[in-house]
């Protein structure tokens, strides 16, 4: 038997997986995406699994169920498979096959396509007009292994030198583009289990749950779409995008099929679960990935690799992107879903992307978007604290020269930065005059964007994948996470990878002396009254005002959009809020917190230096100062590191007692190098100091000159 996998409810040895389902001939009822017209169609290897499950599902959909063997092509051609295979040889069978194809014109059917159907593109697009594409990724050594008991030992395409397993891997990239919807199969997975599967993602996809405000009930009429989301950034009622249904679980047998698998193709198959492919196509999404985590942009095969530190804890390095920090995982995305969301809109609005940073955003947004934005009309205005980031964080991005960019700064804090951008947000007067007067529209690429935390929920996941990779731990086995956080973006994403599967036993809140998270999270009550911001070595976490805590409280509250609505207006009127008790007994069953002193940070970064020849920057040094005190031999614990030692180099030098009064940076970052054995200098942030500053431009800190500020950059896009 060559090639075609077909009739194989001979083998006997396989009747669990291949009997015959009895065909139900009803009239079709399902429907995909409101046409009753609709195909749903199975795509995969031969002995994926396409027949039998299509058998079990047209039942469960009240839908006919046609094999393109049995009921097109053999018709169609008036012989066997087998026998058109060999009338016409392997080299020229996947053409006949595909042209035979473009007759095909059923429809309100589940069809089971063969292996090579989507080898032959004309073909393959002319089905996948028809309906739903559904890509069944089964293991390949369970093909191999159904393929070997049904006694196949070639399918077409199979030269005399190439294995099956060699074969499968260089299909796949067929399916990959062909397909609407993904269904990981697992290790011996029944084909009920499969089929329902499929039936549960179909139903997904019909309802289209979009996304809500945290400020507005998750009503049918207030849901947007994902382009909606992207391009808004904030809601208008001041609130922040969440999905409005859950995210999507992994089991854990998913889990283990991308265990081995790269950096991009676990991106893909995660953010398939949290976007709908008709907000944005697979196809499309895995374009993004490829072109936002390539060699050029990151300086890692890994991309995030996680590093062994010393005993039982690990490093997630987050800072080998462009610009040596962890918001390159987003920003090397995020703007090619603005673009793209951009293009579905159909708009001929202009777009100013405001974006206040403490430190690392700004330059990772500018970055970004300037690499991905092409000559789309977008515009970024990053504004920053003057006197609140570190001296090569500054230069980093006065020095960029782009399209439509602008870094402009503030005498003032981050917490003043992110306030006059949510201001400006809900200022109705100034955005009816930039539409009227410019035809320009404001949103923002801040950890507020739901487009910036996605990719972040990302490299969590794919961090627990790496520590079972290596052995570290068993899959489905707990571990901890301690990031160093303020606006409460990072440790968010983490808790999102925690609910669609990720075993997290705890995540550690890591503070600097702006330790307002360890006191909420410890105590349930956010208080601003007498609060003063800290000027820190860790400027990126220096924040009182943590944006990003809002969506957690409202999956806290179960989705209250009142109650969210009620403790933001009276942090805003009284500066405080409490949440109840039975919510904080919630919240302390995953999140624990504390806070690392300056002179702690110094000693973590000197005492890990020597024990480890590991050199790390103030923020991970944050963490790690905090995670040692809940560290325990319990299970192993990830830190979070958020940046390049390189970006803080006078102050880490500093702390490592180095005189080096008057030198370049690059003079520090060639000591710094010489007293570590790791990590390797970040080139690309190493390059950029030699750049000279371009955007002078320092405001005082009114809301007033902000406004004219971004009236003015607006009149430039």
């Amino acid at each position: 038997m060559y090639g075609i996998i077909r009739r194989i409810s001979k083998f006997k040895s396989l009747q669990k997986w291949w009997t015959p389902a009895t065909v139900t001939k009803t009239s079709s009822h399902y429907i995909a995406n409101g046409n009753i017209q609709d195909n749903i169609i199975l795509i995969g290897s031969p002995g994926s699994g396409k027949t039998t499950v299509g058998r079990l599902l047209g039942p469960k959909l009240g839908m006919d169920v046609l094999d393109v063997d049995d009921h097109h092509l053999e018709p169609y051609w008036g012989m066997s498979v087998a026998e058109k295979l060999e009338e016409v040889g392997s080299n020229s069978f996947i053409e006949v096959e595909g042209k035979a194809l473009l007759e095909f014109n059923e429809r309100g059917k589940v069809i089971s396509l063969t292996g090579s159907n989507p080898m032959y593109k004309p073909a393959m697009d002319h089905v996948a007009k028809t309906g739903t594409v559904v890509f069944l990724d089964t293991p390949s050594h369970d093909i191999v292994k159904r393929l070997e008991e049904m006694k196949v030992n070639r399918i077409v395409g199979q030269t005399g030198g190439m294995s099956m397993e060699s074969l499968l891997k260089y299909r796949q990239q067929f399916y990959e583009g062909s397909y609407d919807i993904r269904v990981i199969v697992e290790e011996n997975e029944t084909p009920e289990s499969i089929t329902n599967k499929i039936f549960l993602a179909l139903s997904r996809m019909k309802t289209k749950p979009g996304y809500v405000s945290t400020r507005q009930n998750a009503k049918l009429e207030h849901r947007m779409s994902f382009s909606d989301v992207i391009l808004k950034g904030l809601a208008p009622d001041g609130g922040l995008y969440v999905p409005a249904a859950c995210l999507s679980v992994f089991s854990t047998g998913e889990m283990k099929r991308m265990v081995d698998t790269e950096y991009n193709q676990r991106a893909l198959r995660i953010l398939e679960k949290c976007i709908h492919p008709s907000d944005l196509h697979p196809s499309l999404l895995s374009r993004f990935l490829s072109t936002a985590y390539s060699s050029d942009n990151f300086g890692c095969s890994k991309i995030f690799p996680v590093r062994h530190l010393h005993d039982n804890q690990y490093l997630l390095e987050l800072f080998h992107g462009p610009t040596a920090s962890f918001k390159d995982a987003a920003l090397q995305l995020m703007p090619q879903f603005f673009v793209e969301s951009l293009k579905v809109s159909n708009t001929t609005s202009k777009y100013a992307i405001i974006v206040a940073t403490s430190g690392d955003t700004g330059g990772a947004v500018l970055d970004g978007f300037t690499r991905h934005a092409g000559d789309a009309n977008v515009g970024v205005l990053v504004l920053y604290p003057d006197e609140g980031i570190s001296d090569v964080q500054k230069h980093q991005m006065t020095s960029m020269a782009g399209r439509n960019i602008k870094v402009t700064g503030v005498r003032g804090d981050f917490d003043a930065c992110q306030s006059f951008v949510k201001r400006a947000f809900n200022d109705h007067s100034l955005q009816k005059d930039l539409i009227d007067n410019l035809n320009c529209k404001l949103s923002a690429a801040n950890s507020i964007s739901w487009g910036r935390l996605l990719p972040q929920v990302v490299y969590h996941v794919s961090s627990y994948l790496d520590l079972v990779q290596n052995g570290v731990v068993k899959l489905g086995k707990e571990v901890d996470l301690c990031i160093p956080t303020g606006n409460f973006g990072n440790i968010l994403a983490a808790y999102y990878s925690k609910q669609m599967g990720v075993p997290y036993r705890r995540l550690i809140c890591a503070s600097n002396a702006n330790n307002i998270l360890t006191d909420f999270i410890k105590t349930g009550t956010y208080d601003l009254r007498n609060r003063k911001l800290h000027k820190t070595t860790s400027p990126a976490i220096d924040i009182l005002v943590s944006s990003n805590l809002e969506r957690y409280l409202y999956h806290l509250s179960g989705g209250s959009a009142e109650f969210i609505s009620d403790c933001f207006k009276q942090l805003e009127s009284s500066k405080h809020f409490s949440i109840p008790g039975k919510m904080l007994s919630a919240m302390n069953e995953l999140f624990v917190a504390d806070w690392c002193s300056e002179e702690e940070a110094k000693k973590t970064i000197k005492s890990t230096l020597d024990k480890t020849g590991y050199l790390m920057d103030p923020h991970t040094a944050v963490a790690k100062a905090v995670g040692d005190r809940f560290n325990n031999n319990e299970c192993p614990m990830v830190i979070a590191s958020t940046a390049h030692y390189a970006k803080f180099g006078p102050d880490v030098a500093s702390f490592l007692g180095l005189d080096i009064p008057n030198e370049q940076p690059n003079e520090v970052f060639e000591k710094l190098q010489e007293m570590c054995t790791s990590p390797v200098m970040h080139l690309p942030l190493q390059e950029s100091i030699k750049w000279p500053s371009i955007h002078t431009t320092v405001l005082n800190s009114k809301y007033s000159e902000v406004r004219e500020e971004i009236k003015n950059f607006a009149r430039t896009i």
